[in-house]
Parts: structure tokens; sequence; C-alpha cells
């Protein structure tokens, strides 16, 4: 059976298509249809949702939600843009294309989306096959390995030669400078997470990065000067890199984390690169008999369900209201839109929650 805010969506489009709401335009108010079908606000809410997307409503605020005309958006050509991003089922992945989905499907666009693994490889076969596309208008797209040289920049180059706007969101390449962009600003959160744990007191901090991705170049950079700017010590075995090939090996083999574990003795807490390698770090850290965050304290980026569920909950850096999935959108269609754009760095805040306390 299908979800209540399915059902509702579905039988509220049935009613437009047949013109039961043509004489106001306008659906019933949320408590009427709370009331009619006995169902919550949320899930009213959740329906109307899928109905904004379909671009069969126009919801505004004070006046309720407006239908849209039919006929024009029914006989508009839908626009189709491609979404490259590293991963399409894995981490935070699935809630950012949720958020791209909603934004091109209520702009009338429809996404093709391709999945590069962060394979250089991958990419280019994607790159390819776009190129090949009769009715591309445009590409959004998450950069493979950014933070590596890229064999791939002719190909974009090729997009951009074919007035196809190209938007590149989480990570871009350098020799791309003319295209916009949605970014973290991974190097201020690398400061931010030295900066609160040294008001907890702690001195000796350890961190894991990604090599091969540029928002693991960052936010190293971030962490590496804000510790020189404070004064504290370091030392290149207490910093701990990985790439993505290495990356399941680095998170299950035993031989790895122990040598992790047995440099980290003398470090009261550790930064990660992200929350799926703070999980699984905390995981190894209680099996080996280590208390968190009593004796020593991990921190993170993304604020993910990895954070969330870990046991205990990994403080994390979220970025609150700011949505990159839907930020990206709107630059590209505003750019279809011919209207002025700006490219935009997203900041971090911090949510503290019970991997980090004071040093004792």
């Amino acid at each position: 059976m299908l979800p209540k805010y399915k059902q509702l969506a579905d039988t509220l489009k049935n009613n437009i298509l047949n013109g039961v709401y043509n004489e106001k335009k306008l659906l019933p108010t949320e408590q009427t249809l709370c009331e009619n079908f006995n169902i919550s606000r949320q899930t009213v809410r959740q329906a109307l949702s899928i109905l904004e997307s379909e671009g069969l409503i126009e919801r505004r605020q004070g006046s309720g939600s407006h239908i849209c005309n039919l006929h024009n958006s029914l006989n508009i050509k839908r626009k189709s843009i491609a979404v490259v991003t590293s991963y399409i089922s894995d981490y935070i992945f699935p809630s950012i294309l949720r958020d791209i989905e909603d934004v091109l499907s209520y702009n009338n666009c429809t996404p093709l989306l391709f999945a590069t693994q962060n394979q250089v490889s991958n990419e280019r076969k994607i790159l390819n096959n776009l190129l090949s596309l009769d009715n591309l208008d445009g590409v959004l797209v998450e950069a493979t390995k950014s933070g590596l040289p890229n064999p791939n920049i002719d190909l974009y180059k090729k997009l951009i030669a074919k007035d196809i706007p190209v938007v590149f969101l989480h990570s871009r390449y350098p020799e791309l400078a003319d295209c916009y962009y949605v970014i973290d600003d991974n190097y201020s959160g690398g400061q931010m997470l030295v900066k609160y744990l040294y008001k907890k007191g702690h001195k000796k901090i350890a961190g894991i990065f990604k090599s091969d991705d540029i928002q693991g170049h960052q936010r190293y950079a971030g962490y590496i000067n804000t510790l020189h700017e404070l004064n504290l010590p370091f030392e290149d075995n207490q910093i701990f890199w990985y790439n993505t090939e290495f990356k399941n090996q680095f998170i299950n083999n035993n031989i790895g984390v122990e040598q992790i574990i047995k440099s980290l003795e003398n470090c009261s807490a550790v930064i990660c690169y992200n929350d799926e390698i703070a999980s699984k770090l905390v995981n190894h850290l209680i099996k080996s008999g280590i208390h968190i965050p009593d004796e020593i304290s991990v921190v993170s980026f993304d604020n993910s369900q990895y954070s969330e569920f870990s046991v205990p909950k990994i403080t994390s850096l979220s970025h609150e209201n700011y949505n990159i999935g839907r930020m990206a959108s709107k630059i590209i269609i505003n750019l279809l839109n011919k209207e002025k754009v700006n490219s935009q760095v997203v900041p971090w805040f911090l949510v503290e929650k019970e991997s980090s306390n004071n040093s004792i």
C-alpha cells in the first residue's frame, strides 16, 4: 500500500487534472485537507511538496496552494540536466540528490543521474556520453579526485564550447575558473575544529584526511595552520592520509587501525575527514577498550546519519539551513534563464554531541 502522503498526492493530482478546483484555482487549506482525509499536517505538507515538485501547484505564504497554468506547464519542453556525483546511494548523497531533483522538477527539468565512484576513468566515460547527447541543457557536477591533476578537463571545455552551462558542487577544478560553483568552506572548517578542541583544553590533536579530494587538502590546511598559530605541537605521525581506493582497507583493516590507535596514544583528540571515517574509528577505539570522550575526543565534518547513529554521537560540523544541492540547482536554473548568478562558499556550524569533552 502506498504511504498516506502519496495517496493524498495522487488524489489531489487527479482532482486538479479533472478541474475540481477550477473555480478558485486554489487547493483546500492544509487544515481542511487534514480534517477531510483524517491525516496529520505533516502528511499533507509531504503531499503538497510532491505536487509542487511536479509543477502542478505553487505554494505562497499567506495565500495557500495555487494551481499552476496546466496548459502552459504541459506544453513547455522539459530541459535535461545531467547530475554527476561521486556516488548516488552512499553517505550524504541520497538527501543531496533528492533536493536537486526537487528543484529541477519544479523548474520543468529532467535530471539525468550519473555516478563516477570518484574514478577519473568513469568520469571520462560519462562526459563522452554527455557530449554525444543532442538534448543536454546543463551539467551539475561534483569534481572527481579534485585533489589530483585531472585528465578530463578537455571534455569539460568541449561541453562549455557547446554553450552548455557547467556548475560544480562540493569541489571544482581550478582550470575551469569561469564555471560557477557551490562549495564548502573547508579551510575554515579545519580551523573551527582545532579552535573548538583547544578551548576545551586539548593540546595534542591528531588528524585523518583524504588525499585525492581537494576537501581533504583544505581541511588539513585549516587544521595544520591553526595548530601553528596556537603554538600547539604536531608531528607527522599524528596525521593520517587515505585515498578513495584505500578507504575500505583503511577503515576495515585491523593492522592499519592498530597503527592509528598506537599513534593516538599521546593525543587527547582527533579530527576526522568526515563522519563515515569518524564512526569507524570510534568503533575501533571502543573495541580496543578506549573510552570516548574520556580518553580521547573525536570530531568530524558533515553532521550526517553516521554522526547521529554512532554511539556515542559524534560532534560534527553542519551546514545548518544551507543546502548545497538546492543552491547549486538554483544556479543552473538561473543560468538557463539568463539571470545573474554568483558562486557561493557555504559556511560550517558546529553541532556539539557526545564524542568530545574537556581534556583532563
